[in-house]
């Protein structure tokens, strides 16, 4: 299992609980973006930098991620592209997305996108909060020891 982390929007409070727990577990983490990337220096910690451009980050990521994997992204259609592939995505306020609520996530993102493509308002996101890094924090705590779980039953 490896985390990828769709690193140019995410908040860096998420990033370091990444960082934290990628250590923690000796988990192989990459993030993914198209600016240079302030990493810690670990084994397990690492970053590819991509050119510029509409979601060449997120095609990167598409491509070298695997089933089984942790993709951490606030973007629904990278998301329900790597759960169809198997692997698990996780946004950065904490929501999982899965086989059995990825597409009613990716129906409502774009139904917003075609509101405000026709002049509608339809509002962005709230800001980004103390809540949400502790709802990432706790999901992520649950994966990874879920994960862990089931590495020990095959054992």
């Amino acid at each position: 299992m490896r985390i990828w982390v769709d690193a140019d929007a995410c908040p860096r409070p998420v990033k370091e609980i990444i960082f934290r727990a990628a250590q923690r577990r000796q988990i192989a983490t990459t993030l993914v973006a198209n600016l240079p990337l302030k990493t810690p220096r670990s084994p397990y910690i690492n970053s590819i930098l991509v050119p510029g451009g509409f979601d060449i980050a997120d095609e990167k990521i598409e491509l070298l991620s695997a089933k089984g994997d942790l993709i951490i992204t606030a973007d629904i259609p990278l998301a329900a592209k790597v759960v169809a592939k198997g692997a698990l995505a996780l946004n950065p306020r904490g929501n999982l997305y899965t086989k059995e609520n990825i597409n009613e996530a990716l129906t409502m993102r774009n139904l917003k996108d075609e509101l405000r493509g026709s002049g509608i308002e339809t509002g962005g996101p709230s800001a980004f909060s103390g809540k949400d890094r502790e709802a990432f924090a706790n999901q992520l705590d649950r994966i990874l020891s879920n994960i862990k779980g089931k590495e020990n039953d095959n054992v």
